[in-house]
């Protein structure tokens, strides 16, 4: 199994990352030809590579949110009887198979990244796997230039890019809640805009940096969808209506979203 993983996901992956550092080395008088830039448009490549799962992730969340009120009414319930309580919630999940499997498929991809960009920054460039770069890979002097504008140390964990990951899960999540077409709790909003943050803060300090800036890329491509997203909603709402040309008033029309 670890065999296939390396063949098939790492292998291809790093690679990539090597091609568009070495593209990036043939750029004439580019100030910054370091693999933190190529970790940047990787990020962005792959995004938009998983942007159709992305999508139907966001388009599922309707579908959640309507689970997670039927577990909540069935725990109220059956909390009496705590077997037929794990015989309903087994047989909604078992309803809801689309939901689930886009979950975990989510989910395995997630983990499969991490893995890879772990290996990557914490062996991989450093000589551990370059054996695994393909043949026709250019000749590439070594060593790398690991250091993201010559300051951050792609293979250390950087308390400065620690703190704007968090900070950037802290704009994320507000605009997440800002503009979601359902009811915000208190609760989320403490769980998402300040524990949430704090914690990733804490668990991910010793994260390499080179990680990290994979995750500060990933969560300024999401805001970034999010603020398109959220222009969409705003413009359906002030644009007449093709039909009767009169403008449209809240409510009147479905909000359009990306998901």
């Amino acid at each position: 199994m670890f065999e296939l993983y390396t063949t098939f996901i790492y292998q291809p992956f790093l690679n990539l990352l090597v091609g568009i550092y070495y593209v990036l080395q043939q750029i004439p008088n580019l100030p910054h030809a370091d693999m933190g830039v190529a970790v940047i448009i990787f990020t962005l490549a792959l995004r938009f590579l998983l942007l159709p799962l992305t999508l139907a992730s966001h388009r599922s969340e309707a579908e959640r949110r309507h689970l997670e009120a039927k577990v909540k009414e069935l725990k109220r319930d059956l909390r009496s009887n705590p077997v037929h309580l794990n015989q309903a919630i087994k047989k909604l999940f078992r309803d809801k198979p689309r939901m689930v499997i886009s979950a975990a498929l989510d989910l395995t991809i997630q983990v499969i990244i991490a893995l890879m960009l772990w290996r990557i920054f914490a062996q991989g460039l450093l000589g551990a796997d370059l054996h695994l770069l393909y043949d026709f890979m250019p000749d590439i002097p070594q060593p790398y230039n690991l250091k993201f504008l010559d300051i951050y140390d792609l293979t250390h964990p950087n308390l400065k890019l620690n703190l704007i990951q968090s900070l950037a899960i802290f704009g994320v999540e507000a605009l997440n809640l800002l503009t979601s077409p359902f009811p915000v709790t208190r609760g989320e909003v403490i769980k998402l805009q300040f524990i949430l943050p704090l914690a990733s803060f804490l668990i991910f300090s010793q994260l390499p940096a080179g990680k990290k800036l994979f995750i500060i890329t990933t969560l300024l491509f999401s805001f970034c969808l999010k603020l398109l997203q959220l222009f969409r909603r705003l413009f359906a709402r002030l644009s007449p209506s093709p039909q009767t040309a009169e403008p449209i008033m809240p409510g009147q029309q479905a909000v359009a979203t990306t998901g």
